[in-house]
């Protein structure tokens, strides 16, 4: 039987999918927003870098608190917060969009760490790439409709349209997540490692050449993520025949469907698969170096980048935190995997932070030029290191 693909799972998938499902309508509006109240697009960026950013803080801690109490009360008490920050954004300007992203971002921590640790720990290793796959799958489908749903409810409904798709969205969730069933993600004993705490994680990463090497992969590539999640909304209306909406709704399109036929290609072995991960990182270059010349090149060319950059981040992800769930010592993998998220936190927090200068200083296409030549970095960090053997290292390190 495929516990990955069962009722329980399911229905965690499902709240995955509501959870999200604000953020495909606020990664739209939040921008646009903001633009019409006057922030450049460092103070832009700042806003948007600040949800990844909180992310990246609380995941580890995240990790280790959901590891000792398991996920049931952490996840109610979380989708209670979370309805709070939706509720913020309805009546408040810059500031309190700062304060409802630092909030989201702490509520997504928990959120997704619970559900990802349960998913780990309940499957079995042949089927964990797939459960991890579905699940960020579910996470991705609200943004398949999420922007054109809110270009419309900004265009035709203003904020009060807004106020309105917040407040149903923040019932539905805590509705549904009450109801849904958790013992398919029960709580687990800590072990003495795990009770050493964040300094053992993080001596664990000094002392690990797969985790430094999947942290750093997942920080680039997670840049190109971020500035394209920050900035399309902008830099679409620069493009001739451009659309955000449809840009954002291709590019997950292509990442659920690539997540959905694909998924049980994931290398789930526990070893090293230079090639595929490189040809992953370069598909991402490629695709950010296509939207740097949109603006000359016109609207093919903007919309062929959504493809290439969904499919590099629908296929990168779970390919690399896969291989670490079997190369981790399983007394801190789960500590150890929410210092790898972080990374990927940080990446996305830094694509709109880092990334929103250049775009003042210089230009978007410039801005994405840059991101290509990460993306490159990424290809070459993935290629060098194809002496990578999961099961050796863990052997040596255990």
């Amino acid at each position: 039987m495929n516990k990955a693909v069962s009722a329980p799972f399911l229905r965690l998938y499902a709240l995955a999918l509501l959870f999200f499902s604000a953020n495909s309508i606020l990664n739209v509006i939040v921008p646009v927003r903001s633009e019409a109240l006057g922030a450049s697009n460092s103070h832009i960026g700042f806003i948007m870098g600040a949800y990844m950013f909180t992310c990246m803080f609380f995941r580890p801690w995240a990790g280790l608190l959901i590891h000792k109490h398991g996920p049931v009360a952490v996840l109610r008490i979380l989708l209670v917060v979370n309805g709070l920050a939706l509720l913020l954004y309805t009546f408040t300007g810059l500031e309190g969009y700062f304060a409802a992203r630092v909030m989201q971002g702490i509520c997504t921590a928990f959120f997704s760490m619970a559900l990802q640790i349960g998913i780990i720990d309940a499957l079995p290793e042949e089927q964990r790439s797939q459960g991890l796959s579905l699940y960020s799958l579910f996470t991705y489908m609200p943004t398949i409709v999420g922007p054109l749903i809110a270009i419309g409810i900004w265009d035709w409904g203003g904020m009060s349209g807004f106020t309105v798709a917040m407040i149903v969205i923040a019932l539905a969730t805590g509705l549904f997540g009450y109801s849904v069933p958790m013992h398919a993600v029960g709580r687990q004993g800590s072990s003495s490692e795990e009770r050493t705490g964040m300094r053992g994680a993080l001596s664990r990463i000094a002392s690990s050449r797969p985790l430094q090497i999947c942290s750093l992969l997942m920080l680039i590539a997670s840049v190109v993520f971020g500035a394209v999640t920050a900035f399309i909304p902008l830099y679409a209306r620069q493009i001739p025949y451009g659309h955000a909406g449809l840009y954002l709704m291709i590019q997950a399109s292509v990442i659920v469907v690539a997540r959905f036929s694909l998924g049980k290609r994931i290398p789930s072995d526990g070893k090293w698969h230079a090639r595929f991960v490189g040809a992953i990182c370069l598909l991402g270059a490629v695709g950010a170096l296509l939207l740097s010349f949109s603006q000359a090149w016109g609207p093919i060319v903007f919309y062929a980048a959504a493809v290439l950059i969904g499919f590099a981040q629908a296929m990168l992800y779970p390919t690399l935190v896969s291989y670490l769930t079997f190369v981790l010592p399983g007394a801190s993998r789960n500590v150890c995997i929410g210092l790898f998220i972080a990374t990927a936190d940080l990446g996305v927090s830094m694509g709109g932070m880092a990334m929103g200068p250049v775009a003042d200083r210089f230009s978007y296409s410039t801005m994405y030029a840059v991101s290509a030549v990460l993306a490159a970095i990424a290809v070459c960090v993935a290629l060098l290191n194809r002496t990578l053997e999961g099961r050796k290292q863990q052997a040596e390190s255990g």
